[in-house]
């Protein structure tokens, strides 16, 4: 509310909708604007002028000298509405201008407009050289990304039934990687009823995606959709990175932030978001240094802009289907499913894991319409009210039920054996046993799920181990957590050793290795290692695996350094 109980207007009104305003939207001092000066150009606008359109690369952070740059919103639909109005001494960007990533809004100049423009790599720098200074500007390009995705603000448009599989796989996907979108149902918005009386979509072809250029897009694929919104691009031109990183879990994530911090040119490859299981955890409560828990989520976004920050190259989602370790011309290959190749002195090995399918007949059926793998808000809400079953014993599925407990009616956790201690944090059990509903059925199995026409998934079944009983419960949502087998297929035939289960091998423990010096983190391969969840013996910790993204940066350095050598 404004003075004597007014409603607030002008700009009071504006930065009222957004959280923690005064450090999301800081002024900056003459003496700061005067230690920028060196980082970036000067620049003039007309009044009218765009200093950046949404879906086109933003240039860098504008640092406003004189006048004012009017923030909107516009989205594939055609709606235009205000965001913010932004004078001297403010500057204009949020995280997606440390990469250079296309703008999710519109600025637009209101009169004759001086700014001092910094760009992507000159940015990167600055928050480097500039500690105060440049932590205060990350905390509000952070801020900034967060009000975006609160407020439905940039982004691509989603038209289609809340629960269909296709909106809750794109926005699953949208909302791990931290990407502004909007959702439009068409039994409730005209814009989105309008829609789609002019394109008759089929149940398939939900949802609709509206690119902010206005391309209609019918159930992308996420590397489509990736494509369309501007996340990602092929490998840059022939460049020759110091290390690649295959996998952007907490183990590349750590090691990126490393490698990159320590003046190594870093590129990530993903195949579908950062964070990789841990980034789907509710609440991580036994990681170091965060007594009250963090979200695998946030813990992974954190690390992700840490990576961005120091310059890393992040390619997401991009798979990749083989690695080529013949070295021609000193350099690693990566055959990418965009059909370019990514070279690199070295290879970090993070790919982490799948999540494991257990033999249920027609379980791929029900995929994504009922069965899930992790459980975020956007599945959460598909069960407010009703009951659920998941099925898994270790910590990723106690954090799962957990997290469901406080939003489904019920959680029925189904447990293959005969108790809970031997793969779950006892902090875990303690929590389980207090949470009134959440129902342990130990020692059983499901044996069959059951749908609609639609292929929803309607009703399971399940038996005891020890007996012949058995039971069924109208289930519409059932989540599976029985682990993970290793994400390894794209190493067939480069050469680097796998144990039986698949894992990567390293250190002493190759047969390879033997009779040579190596680091604990290198595979049979000279030049590529393994960290995190893929590598044989791993703890399969989110700790661990961060420790060992650490690890690996000091072993790259000493290949690099010795391959950089003249032969004597």
């Amino acid at each position: 509310m404004g003075q004597d109980g007014q409603q607030p207007t002008g700009r009071e009104a504006l930065m009222a909708q957004f959280s923690r305003p005064e450090q999301t939207f800081p002024t900056l001092t003459p003496v700061e604007i005067e230690r920028l000066r060196h980082f970036g150009e000067l620049r003039q606008y007309k009044d009218g002028e765009l200093l950046f359109e949404t879906g086109k690369r933003g240039p860098g952070m504008f640092v406003v000298l004189s006048g004012h740059v009017a923030i909107t919103q516009r989205d594939g639909l055609g709606h235009v509405t205000p965001v913010i109005d932004q004078g001297p001494g403010q500057f204009l960007a949020e995280l997606g201008q440390l990469s250079g990533r296309p703008a999710l809004v519109d600025g637009r100049a209101e009169g004759d407009v001086e700014v001092l423009l910094v760009p992507p790599d000159r940015l990167r720098a600055l928050l480097v050289a500039e500690a105060e200074l440049g932590e205060r500007i990350m905390r509000a390009l952070i801020l900034r990304r967060v009000s975006l995705i609160q407020g439905g603000i940039g982004g691509p448009v989603l038209i289609g039934p809340s629960n269909s599989a296709g909106v809750v796989r794109l926005q699953g996907f949208l909302t791990r990687n931290g990407q502004p979108h909007h959702l439009l149902d068409p039994d409730s918005e005209h814009d989105a009823a309008e829609m789609i009386a002019r394109y008759s979509p089929k149940p398939e072809d939900w949802p609709l995606v509206v690119t902010a250029d206005g391309t209609v897009l019918r159930n992308p694929s996420e590397t489509q959709l990736g494509r369309a919104i501007g996340m990602i691009g092929g490998a840059k031109d022939d460049r020759i990175y110091d290390v690649a990183i295959v996998g952007c879990g907490p183990a590349g994530l750590a090691t990126a932030v490393y490698a990159a911090s320590e003046g190594l040119s870093v590129a990530v490859v993903d195949t579908r978001a950062f964070g990789g299981q841990a980034g789907a955890s509710a609440r991580i409560e036994n990681y170091l240094g965060f007594p009250t828990g963090i979200s695998g989520q946030a813990l992974a976004g954190r690390a992700f802009t840490q990576a961005q920050k120091f310059g890393a190259d992040i390619m997401i989602p991009m798979s990749v289907s083989s690695l080529d370790c013949s070295r021609a011309n000193g350099t690693f290959a990566l055959a990418l499913d965009c059909g370019d190749t990514l070279r690199s002195r070295a290879v970090v090995v993070a790919s982490g894991a799948r999540y494991r399918r257990p033999e249920i007949a027609n379980l791929d059926k029900f995929d994504g319409r009922g069965v899930w793998y992790w459980a975020s808000p956007v599945e959460a809400r598909l069960c407010a009210g009703e009951e659920v079953a998941l099925v898994g014993a270790g910590n990723s599925a106690g954090q799962a039920a957990v997290f469901l407990s406080g939003h489904a009616k019920k959680v029925l956790m189904i447990i293959r054996g005969g108790g809970l201690g031997a793969s779950m944090s006892r902090y875990l059990i303690e929590r389980i046993e207090a949470t009134p509903n959440i129902e342990l059925m130990f020692n059983t199995e499901i044996t069959a799920l059951e749908g609609d026409e639609a292929s929803l998934l309607r009703r399971i079944r399940w038996k005891s181990r020890l007996s012949a009983d058995e039971d069924s419960a109208d289930i519409r949502n059932l989540f599976l957590f029985v682990g993970a087998d290793p994400a390894t297929g794209w190493l067939d035939g480069c050469g680097v050793t796998l144990d039986r289960g698949g894992f990567v091998v390293t250190g002493a423990q190759s047969e390879q290795n033997q009779g040579r010096l190596v680091a604990p983190l290198e595979t049979s391969v000279p030049g590529v290692y393994a960290v995190g969840d893929v590598r044989s013996g791993s703890v399969k910790r989110v700790g661990g695996a961060i420790g060992e993204g650490a690890q690996v940066v000091a072993s790259l350095h000493g290949y690099l350094g010795d391959a950089a050598k003249p032969a004597l």
